[in-house]
């Protein structure tokens, strides 16, 4: 009865990795963000560009802007001034100024959340996601993205990264050409490299969003390792003064 139950588990527990691994790997193989939430400058600019591209139809509901201000080591009047768009107050949650009937309108739904995008899905994913947009005039806006076929968004940093197109490979049973590669075609405002940055510090602030604690955590979690040594030091110190005696 144990050993089937232990076997079970197991393959229980490895379906559901199988599982996380294709649902993380949906769309093709992802791109290593190697992004670094200690990096409080690529936070930093990761909020600007956030607000300044994405903050106009998703929003940061978990999020608020004076929590920003304290993570990122900005003053409340920075905040305000270069990351708040929608004239809310510094304890507001970051929300958006589109409206949902416009957004059903031009999109067919409200554009969902981001706060929690990188816990579910993963930074690499967002990396990539990002990465992945072509012009593709089948769609409704003109769009189309490799990593996530037929999203409902065109790329909010076209004019960054500059005009993308796919290179399609033969047709399958079904008649569809996959996307084999990108390649774009029309540069954008600025380099490979420095949209790759900017990509990067974008993926770095949502990952930061999805759990601000984590900043916090890991600077924590420094002085509790010390701590434990330092007691684990302390408690061998005192078996070694009780039992000295006994030998």
């Amino acid at each position: 009865m144990t050993k089937n139950f232990t076997v079970r588990l197991f393959a229980l527990v490895g379906a559901l990795l199988l599982s996380a691994s294709a649902l993380a790997n949906e769309g093709g193989d992802l791109q290593q963000a190697g992004n670094d939430l200690t990096d409080k400058a690529s936070l930093q600019r990761g909020a600007k560009l956030y607000v300044s591209y994405c903050s106009g139809c998703h929003s940061l509901k978990y999020l608020r802007y004076s929590r920003i201000a304290s993570d990122l080591g900005l003053t409340e009047e920075e905040v305000m001034q270069n990351l708040n768009f929608t004239g809310g107050k510094i304890g507001d949650q970051i929300q958006v100024s589109l409206q949902e009937d416009n957004a059903k309108k031009w999109f067919g739904k409200m554009p969902p959340d981001l706060s929690l995008i990188s816990r579910v899905r993963g930074s690499d994913w967002v990396y990539t996601y990002l990465k992945s947009f072509y012009l593709d005039e089948s769609r409704p806006l003109g769009w189309n993205n490799k990593l996530f076929p037929n999203a409902s968004m065109p790329n909010p940093l076209w004019e960054m990264q500059g005009l993308q197109h796919a290179e399609f490979g033969k047709a399958d049973a079904a008649g569809e050409r996959p996307v084999e590669a990108l390649k774009v075609t029309q540069p954008g405002n600025v380099p490979p490299q420095a949209y790759d940055q900017a990509v990067r510090d974008v993926t770095n602030f949502l990952e930061y969003a999805g759990e601000p604690a984590a900043l916090k955590r890991q600077n924590i979690g420094v002085w509790v390792v010390l701590f434990l040594a330092a007691l684990a030091l302390l408690a061998y110190l005192l078996k070694q003064e009780y039992w000295r005696d006994v030998h």
